[in-house]
């Protein structure tokens, strides 16, 4: 197959009110491509319908309207084919408004040369080409991701039922037992099992803030602190952490009570889960300041501390320090995404053996 028979499937539409200018087009590169032409908008809106070509010419000065006019227009409703502009005359501020309003790949100055128009086109069709593998490719992707998630997330919620089923039967089998080895085989199963519980509550969450819009609703700070604290504490058996806490709002504020549902929850959690050796119960102290323009949220812990060298890592999803008490790895990286969906920002420090303190800003949508 030669170059020029190669080249016959790349349609070319060019519209121009001279129709001595559309002969000579089509004479000169018919032999080449697929030529069609058009002396009015109107029979060229049909050329693009019935054929679709995947490069347009237009001349600029015309009657009833220009080349930049007319390619604002087409591009609306056909956004694929790559536009170029013909036009005699080289004023600048004619070039830039092609640019931006036409969107147009460049344009080629009165009288054109057959070299020039040939290399346009060549170079057009192949960006055309790059732009449709990029869109089916990015088509492909947005299916991947969409199953992908439905699957972890059908199969996250498949798994709650029998964690709740597997935890029930431990905890009547630990009761009815009394040899103490056996015992301690049932207290390790049903921490292991906890462990893939609230790992399959972090995939949820994740799934949830990812594809959940952001809601915004008028947000009472004690009321929720005090239902995620009771929610918190109904999770941790014999445990019986000390948590303190104080809110400050006297204005109103509006938010995203259910991405703030998950920060907090989070944040207890991990401030509960990462006490010290030698404390009995968790120390947290939970601190909230609004006004018009923010909410302040303090969580401080007493416990174990970050290292210096972990602190700029700890929002990384499936990043673990090396604990073994260390969790999903995904849980503080869970609250970043949150707080990103919310507009707000987090921070965080930390002295070894000595404590945390995350703070959180969230603004007010008022």
């Amino acid at each position: 197959m030669t170059s020029t028979q190669s080249k016959k499937h790349i349609k070319v539409l060019y519209l121009d009110d001279e129709d001595n200018n559309l002969r000579s087009f089509k004479a000169a590169f018919r032999r080449e491509y697929d030529i069609y032409t058009a002396n009015t908008s109107e029979q060229a809106y049909e050329v693009i319908k019935s054929v679709r070509p995947q490069v347009i010419f237009s001349d600029q000065r015309m009657p009833v309207t220009t080349g930049v006019d007319f390619f604002n227009a087409v591009r609306q409703i056909f956004p694929d084919p790559v536009r170029i502009l013909i036009t005699g005359y080289t004023d600048i501020n004619d070039i830039i408004e092609a640019i931006n309003k036409g969107h147009i790949y460049r344009y080629i100055t009165k009288p054109w040369n057959e070299h020039e128009i040939r290399v346009a086109i060549d170079n057009a069709y192949d960006l055309y080409l790059t732009r449709r593998k990029l869109e089916n490719k990015v088509e492909e992707l947005e299916k991947i991701n969409h199953e992908l998630s439905r699957f972890i997330y059908s199969a996250s919620h498949d798994l709650r039922a029998p964690l709740a089923t597997s935890l029930g039967v431990i905890r009547v089998a630990n009761h009815e037992v009394n040899d103490p080895l056996a015992k301690d085989y049932f207290e390790k199963i049903e921490k292991s099992v906890k462990k893939l519980d609230v790992f399959v509550h972090h995939i949820i969450d994740y799934y949830k803030n990812a594809k959940k819009e952001e809601d915004i609703h008028e947000i009472k700070f004690e009321d929720v602190l005090e239902e995620v604290i009771e929610t918190v504490r109904s999770g941790l058996g014999t445990s019986d952490p000390q948590i303190e806490w104080e809110v400050h709002q006297e204005n109103k504020f509006m938010g995203d009570e259910f991405r703030l549902r998950i920060i907090l929850s989070h944040l207890i959690s991990n401030a509960i889960k990462f006490k010290r050796n030698d404390q009995e119960e968790a120390k947290v102290d939970i601190m909230i300041k609004s006004d018009l323009e923010i909410a302040l949220l303090e969580v401080r812990d007493a416990g174990m501390g970050i290292l210096e060298e972990h602190i700029h890592k700890v929002f990384h999803m499936f990043f673990k320090s090396g604990d073994e008490r260390t969790g999903s790895g995904i849980g503080l990286y869970i609250v970043k995404e949150a707080l990103n969906k919310m507009g707000g920002s987090i921070s965080v420090r930390s002295k070894p053996h000595e404590g945390t303190i995350f703070t959180i800003k969230i603004p007010n949508k008022l």
